[in-house]
């Protein structure tokens, strides 16, 4: 099967570009995705690069603050940004005719958002509202991405809170600002996308119109974020007061998705084989036929998969019941690693799983949202954007033996165990 058309190029001030056209209905995606994400956030700043995409939406160069949400949406659009470990992203959909709307918005905070002490001081407060209602007042929140770090790493980069610590939001001043935004916000830091229903010529003569005078800044040099793995089992303890009932998180690592992308995928596969449906091994073991968890889940990255560069994680989660001891359900998780460790899945089992990968990822990428931010992460990550159109043959590619081995990889000598328990079940915080 032909894969979609790409067309890639690099403005003078750094910024890379790529345009993938598709005239099947009258819409466009922008995005773009800046290098940085809170690994790169300094100590004492926990939480600044999610602040600093809040600040982004607060008015620009020449727009007031909200202008740039009227814009969008008085063209039936629409608008979001998030923060990942390694990237920042930020995004437009709206009908093909607003294409150069888009542009010029993205442009414009490229060259100059409006960071003020009142904008900073209200996004303080939103942030610090959005972390009591996703983490603080939520039942198992912040489990396993903000709890599980801390005890599967060491450096500050990779085992800190990315939502931030309340103290930290609150010591960040506008000069932070300023240096972060200079530092990383760089046309030459960034990769612009543009997808959907557009002629080439068209949208590379108002990405030059728009991104063109963007003043080129010095690009910072990327940091390796490079740990060993935990020497041993280590674990930790949560008290969680909102949560029903006890839960575990383990966390192993895995191939560096960049450099070994195929002994990553074989991870991938390894998560559907063990949690993807009721037909899955740990699903028909602790679920059904053991009956000691009431949800299971196995995934590669805290985020989901190929959200990171190296170090990555491969996790699995489970809620059980009080009167279940928590070293049964990880004694159970082991008999079944080993026993694929030692009996690899059937062809059968795996064309299972990876039918359904590419069948998701076909039904992603049907969306246009989708389908841009994927586009723009794969180019900044992994330097390949049609990467996200040949994952489900890569991943169909994957055999029996690589599934067999991701399972041997995940030993008990190399993990960090996570045990939350509700507030009236003892524990330590």
């Amino acid at each position: 099967m032909a894969l979609p058309e790409l067309h890639r190029f690099t403005l003078p001030n750094g910024l890379r570009v790529v345009l993938a056209p598709d005239t099947s209905a009258p819409v466009v995606g922008v995005s773009v995705h800046y290098d940085v994400g809170f690994r790169s956030e300094p100590e004492g700043r926990t939480g600044f690069a999610h602040l600093f995409e809040h600040l982004m939406f607060q008015g620009s160069e020449s727009l007031e603050k909200l202008a740039h949400f009227r814009h969008v949406q008085s063209s039936g659009g629409t608008f979001n940004g998030s923060t990942h470990p390694d990237y920042t992203d930020y995004y437009e959909v709206l009908p093909s005719a607003a294409l150069e709307r888009a542009l010029f918005l993205e442009a414009d905070r490229m060259r100059a958002p409006k960071i003020t002490q009142e904008n900073l001081n209200n996004q303080i407060d939103v942030v610090k509202e959005e972390i009591r209602l996703n983490v603080l007042n939520r039942p198992y929140g912040g489990f396993p991405w903000i709890l599980l770090p801390p005890v599967l790493f060491k450096t500050f980069p990779n085992a800190h809170n990315g939502y931030g610590d309340f103290t930290d939001l609150e010591n960040a001043t506008v000069e932070d600002c300023a240096a972060f935004f200079d530092t990383y916000y760089a046309p030459g830091n960034a990769v612009l996308t543009v997808a959907g229903d557009f002629t080439v010529e068209g949208a590379t003569a108002l990405v030059e119109k728009h991104f063109g005078d963007v003043p080129a800044r010095t690009v910072p040099p990327r940091p390796s974020f490079a740990e060993e793995p935990p020497k041993g089992e280590v674990r930790s303890e949560h008290t969680d007061p909102h949560a029903p009932f006890p839960a575990v998180a383990i966390g192993y690592r895995v191939p560096d998705p960049v450099a070994e992308l195929d002994a990553y995928l074989a991870y991938l596969v390894l998560a559907g084989v063990l949690t993807d449906g009721d037909g899955s091994r740990l699903q028909q073991r602790l679920v059904h036929r053991d009956a000691i968890v009431t949800d299971i889940n196995a995934g590669c990255g805290l985020f989901g998969p190929l959200e990171a560069r190296d170090p990555d994680s491969f996790t699995i989660t489970a809620i059980h019941a009080p009167d279940v001891p928590v070293e049964r359900v990880v004694a159970a998780l082991d008999e079944e690693l080993q026993l694929l460790a030692e009996q690899p899945p059937t062809a059968e089992e795996l064309a299972k799983v990876t039918a359904r990968w590419a069948s998701t990822m076909h039904r992603e990428h049907d969306r246009l949202t989708n389908r841009t931010l994927g586009l723009g992460s794969a180019e900044l990550l992994f330097g390949r954007a049609e990467l996200i159109h040949e994952l489900p043959e890569r991943i169909a590619a994957v055999t029996v033996d690589e599934v067999a081995a991701a399972a041997k990889a995940l030993r008990p000598d190399s993990r960090a165990i996570l045990i939350v328990n509700p507030a009236n079940a003892g524990g330590t915080e």
